[in-house]
Order: structure tokens, then C-alpha cells, then sequence
């Protein structure tokens, strides 16, 4: 199940664990990313609080967190090489991993169509 927040996240949920990152519009509004930070495994976090951070020559802005959970995986190779979110924003360059406290809650969250409707 792949949903979209209007802060520009997506998550891809498998179970009760989401994929989470930021999208290609996000990633294009921000630039070319020069860092990314991102939380610790085993953070917990509300929907809505400030999860990572990215800057870009542009600009730096806050990587929300979709849903309540737990970070279970970070992924490495974009703080490593932040340029891969803007080379491929939806598939190799998630940002976390996230454990989710009630995986019902991904329902209030937009699908794909209404996302495009919203960036449009």
C-alpha cells in the first residue's frame, strides 16, 4: 500500500512497518540535497514530529513523521551521498523505516491520486 502526506512523505506499507521518504516533488522544490540527518533506531515519534532533516543549497526542511511509530532501519547510503534523493526520491533513497503504533491510521493518509490533485 503505497500513501502520500501533504507534507510530501510517502510511505510504502508492508504489515505493520512503513518505508518512509520524501517525495520527487519535494525533492525537486528542495534542490540539490548537500545533507541529510536522520533519527535514531529505536526513536519513537507522534505523527507529525520532526524526524530528519535535510538541506539542500536552497534551503533546510524538516522530514515529518507520517504516522506514530518506531524507527526500526535508517538508510545509510543517503547520508553517505545525500544526491541519491534527488536522483531516485521514491525507491532507493528512503529515508526510515518506520514501526507503526496502529497501521489503521495510514487510511486518513492521501493515496496516490489525491497527492498528484494536491502537487497539480
Amino acid at each position: 500500500m503505497l500513501k502520500f502526506t501533504a507534507e510530501h512523505e510517502w510511505l510504502k506499507i508492508e504489515g505493520d512497518v512503513a518505508t518512509v521518504g520524501i517525495t520527487a516533488h519535494a525533492a525537486e522544490q528542495l534542490g540539490d540535497l548537500v545533507f541529510v540527518e536522520l533519527p535514531d533506531v529505536g526513536a519513537e515519534f507522534d505523527k507529525d514530529g520532526d524526524a530528519a532533516t535535510v538541506e539542500s543549497v536552497k534551503a533546510a526542511s524538516d522530514v515529518f513523521c507520517p504516522l506514530d511509530g518506531e524507527i526500526v532501519e535508517v538508510n545509510q547510503a543517503i547520508v553517505d551521498d545525500p544526491s541519491l534523493v534527488n536522483s531516485d526520491p521514491e525507491g532507493a533513497a528512503w529515508f526510515f523505516k518506520l514501526k507503526l503504533k496502529n497501521v489503521a491510521d495510514a487510511d486518513a493518509l492521501l493515496d496516490e491520486a489525491a497527492y498528484k490533485e494536491l502537487i497539480a
